[in-house]
C-alpha cells in the first residue's frame, strides 16, 4: 500500500470529550470518527486494525472446532419473550417495532436465536457437541457511553455458544474455548489475566474473564500473590476473619457526634481508628401480586465495617435480596429508624428490619454504629450484649489490598483491567426456558447444556492502546499495527535515487508477505515521522540521499529511543528479522 492512495487523517488535537488515552490517540491518527454518542466510523486505518483482529479470532475458533456462522442484527421479540429477557435485560436492549407495531431487538447478543437454532437443527446426541461463532455488530444502549471504542454503544463482538449432551461435555467445551482464548490473546501480544467471574445477565454458573492489564481499566482484578487464584472484584470472595471475636471490654454509650454523619467523621472525632465503626446501609425489596402491584415492601439493613464497601453482586445473592432490591427512600428510612442517613444503626429501630451482617462485622467487639437520633452514635456495641446474635451473615463486601486469598495462599492484590473476553457455562438456562432438546441415546429428549463465549472485537484495539502508548502516540504490537512497517523516503519527490531505492526495498518487503506501506506524500521528515508515530507503526526505515551515499538506511523500532544504521544491501534481510524476533 502506498499512503497517497490511502486515506491518512491525523490531528494535532484530540476532541474536548476523549478522557482516556486510547479515545484520545484513536481520534487523532484517523482511525475512528465520532457520528453520534457511542457510535463511530471505524476509518481505513482503524478498520486494519479490526480485520486483524478478527482474522487471529477467526483462526483460532477455527483451530479449536468451531463453525462460523451470521445471526442477525434485528430480531424477533418473541424469541426474547420465551427467555424472560425482553423485560428483564432492562433499558441497555434497545426495543423497536416495525412497521405493522410487531416487537424486535437489535442484539446485544444472541442466546436467544443461537438457541432456536440449536432446536431446530441438532437434533441427536450424534450431532454433538457443537459450537458455533459469529463476528457480528452488536448494540447495547449505554445509559453513558464513553471512553470511544472502550464503552459504545455499537460495537463488533465474537460470539460463540456450545450445545453438549450433559454437564461434564460442556464444561470440556468451556476449558476447550479457555484455552483457545488464551492462544488468541497470546498471539497479540498483551499483558492480561483471566480471573474467576460473575456471570450477570447471561446467566450460568461457570465463567471466566479476560482482562488486559491497564491503569486506566474500569475493572479491579483481584489477585494472590502466593497462588494462581484470580478474581474480579464482584467475585472475590473476602474470607470470614479466622481469629474468634473478642469479649465486651466497653460499655455501650449513647455519645454525642454532632454534624458527623460519616465513618470518618466520626472516627477523627473520636480520635479512633476507622475499623472500629460500622456503615448502616438501608435497601429494600418488594413484593407483588399477580397484577404487578405492591403489596409488601421489606426494609433490610446492612452492616459494613467503615472502611469497606458493599459488593452489590455478593448482595444479590443473599437470601431475600436475590430476586432484587432497591436503596430505600428516605422516607423508608426515616419511617422505620426515625433518623435521616449518617446516624443509622441496628439498635433502636422504630419498625422491625431485617439485617444482614458481613462477615468482618460478626466478630467484630466495642463497635461504633449510628444512635437513630441526629448527631448521635453509640460506641462500645457487642453482640450478644446490646443486640442479639445476628441471624443472617454473609460475604457483601469488596475484597481490599492484603485481603488473604480465598485458596489459603497469599495475600490479595488490585490492578486495573480492561474486559476483552468473557466465557460461560449456561447449563440450561436458555435450552430450558425454550425448550430446546435433542434425542438422547435412550431416544427421550433432553435438554441442551450450553455455554457461550465473547471476545470484544472492537473494544480489544483499544485496549491495547491503554496499554502500549506513549506521550508521541500509539505502540502497537505487530501482530495489531496497521500497518507492520512503514518505508519513509526523505525527499522522494526531489531524488530519483531515494525514490528508486525506497520503490525497491517496498517492492521487496510486499513480495515477502509483510504488510508495508510507503509513505510517498513527499511530506517533510518531522511531519512525517510524527504521523507514523501517532498512528504506532512498530517498525519504520527511513531512506534519505546522505544515507544512501554511505550505502545506508536507518531502521528504528517505535520503542526503539535511536535508529540503527543499517547496510542498503541487508535492509530486507534485517527487516525480517526484526519482524521474526
Amino acid at each position: 500500500m502506498k499512503a497517497s492512495q490511502f486515506l491518512i487523517s491525523t490531528q494535532k488535537e484530540a476532541p474536548a470529550d476523549a478522557e482516556v488515552a486510547s479515545h484520545k490517540l484513536m481520534m487523532r491518527a484517523g482511525m475512528i470518527k465520532k457520528l453520534g454518542a457511542g457510535i463511530y466510523t471505524y476509518m481505513p486505518m482503524g478498520l486494519r486494525v479490526i480485520r486483524k483482529v478478527e482474522a487471529i479470532v477467526r483462526e483460532e475458533m477455527d483451530r479449536a472446532g468451531a463453525v462460523e456462522l451470521t445471526m442477525p442484527v434485528v430480531q424477533p421479540a418473541e424469541l426474547w419473550q420465551e427467555s424472560g429477557r425482553f423485560q428483564a435485560y432492562g433499558p441497555e436492549l434497545l426495543r423497536i417495532k416495525d412497521r405493522h407495531e410487531r416487537d424486535f431487538i437489535v442484539q446485544p447478543t444472541s442466546e436467544e436465536c443461537i438457541t432456536d437454532i440449536g432446536r431446530q437443527e441438532l437434533r441427536s446426541y450424534k450431532q454433538l457437541p457443537r459450537n458455533l461463532y459469529q463476528i457480528q455488530t452488536k448494540f447495547r444502549d449505554e445509559r453513558r457511553p464513553r471512553f470511544g471504542l472502550m464503552r459504545g454503544r455499537e460495537f463488533t463482538m465474537k460470539d460463540a455458544y456450545s450445545f453438549d449432551r450433559d454437564l461434564d461435555g460442556a464444561k470440556r467445551s468451556y476449558q476447550q474455548m479457555a484455552k483457545a482464548y488464551r492462544a488468541i490473546f497470546d498471539r497479540f501480544g498483551l499483558r492480561y489475566r483471566a480471573v474467576a467471574a460473575d456471570s450477570g445477565a447471561i446467566g450460568g454458573d461457570v465463567s471466566q474473564e479476560f482482562q488486559v492489564i491497564a491503569a486506566t481499566g474500569e475493572d479491579a482484578i483481584v489477585y494472590s500473590q502466593g497462588s494462581e487464584y484470580a478474581a474480579n472484584m464482584e467475585k472475590a470472595e473476602a474470607l470470614a476473619p479466622a481469629a474468634p471475636r473478642p469479649g465486651p471490654a466497653r460499655a455501650m454509650e449513647k455519645t454525642p457526634t454532632p454534624g458527623k454523619s460519616t465513618c470518618e467523621d466520626v472516627a477523627q472525632l473520636l480520635s479512633v481508628p476507622l475499623q472500629t465503626t460500622v456503615k448502616s446501609l438501608v435497601l429494600a425489596t418488594e413484593r407483588l401480586n399477580e397484577q404487578g402491584e405492591i403489596v409488601e415492601t421489606l426494609v433490610w439493613l446492612l452492616l459494613i465495617r467503615g472502611d469497606h464497601d458493599m459488593n452489590e453482586v455478593k448482595v444479590s445473592k443473599v437470601a431475600g435480596l436475590n430476586k432484587g432490591f432497591r436503596f430505600a427512600t428516605a422516607a423508608e428510612i426515616v419511617d422505620h429508624f426515625g433518623a435521616e442517613p449518617g446516624y443509622l444503626g441496628p439498635i433502636g429501630t422504630h419498625k422491625p428490619v431485617k439485617v444482614v451482617v458481613d462477615r468482618e462485622v460478626a466478630v467484630m467487639a466495642d463497635w461504633i454504629c449510628g444512635a437513630n437520633e441526629e448527631d448521635f452514635h453509640l460506641t462500645g456495641v457487642n453482640w450478644g450484649r446490646d443486640l442479639p446474635e445476628p441471624d443472617l451473615v454473609a460475604d457483601i463486601r469488596n475484597v481490599v489490598e492484603g485481603d488473604l486469598s480465598p485458596d489459603g495462599q497469599g495475600r490479595l492484590s488490585i490492578e486495573r483491567g480492561i474486559e476483552i473476553g468473557h466465557i460461560f457455562v449456561l447449563g440450561t438456562k436458555y435450552s430450558e426456558a425454550m425448550d430446546a432438546t435433542f434425542l438422547d441415546e435412550d431416544g427421550k429428549p433432553k435438554l441442551f447444556q450450553m455455554g457461550c463465549y465473547g471476545i470484544g472485537i472492537t473494544r480489544l484495539p483499544a485496549a491495547a492502546i491503554e496499554q502500549n502508548h506513549d506521550e508521541r502516540g500509539i505502540i502497537w504490537p505487530d501482530a495489531l499495527a496497521p500497518f507492520t512497517v512503514v518505508v519513509c523516503p526523505i525527499g522522494m519527490d526531489r531524488s530519483a535515487e531515494v525514490k528508486a531505492a525506497a520503490e525497491k526495498l517496498y517492492g521487496e518487503l510486499a513480495a515477502a508477505g509483510v504488510d508495508v506501506i510507503l509513505d510517498d506524500r513527499g511530506e517533510r521528515p518531522g511531519a512525517m515521522f510524527a504521523d507514523w508515530e501517532l498512528i504506532g507503526v512498530p517498525h519504520r526505515v527511513v531512506i534519505s540521499e546522505r544515507g544512501l551515499k554511505e550505502g545506508q538506511f536507518e531502521y528504528q523500532h517505535r520503542r526503539d529511543a535511536a535508529a540503527t544504521k543499517v547496510a542498503a544491501s541487508e535492509a530486507l534481510g534485517f527487516v525480517k528479522g526484526r519482524l521474526k524476533a
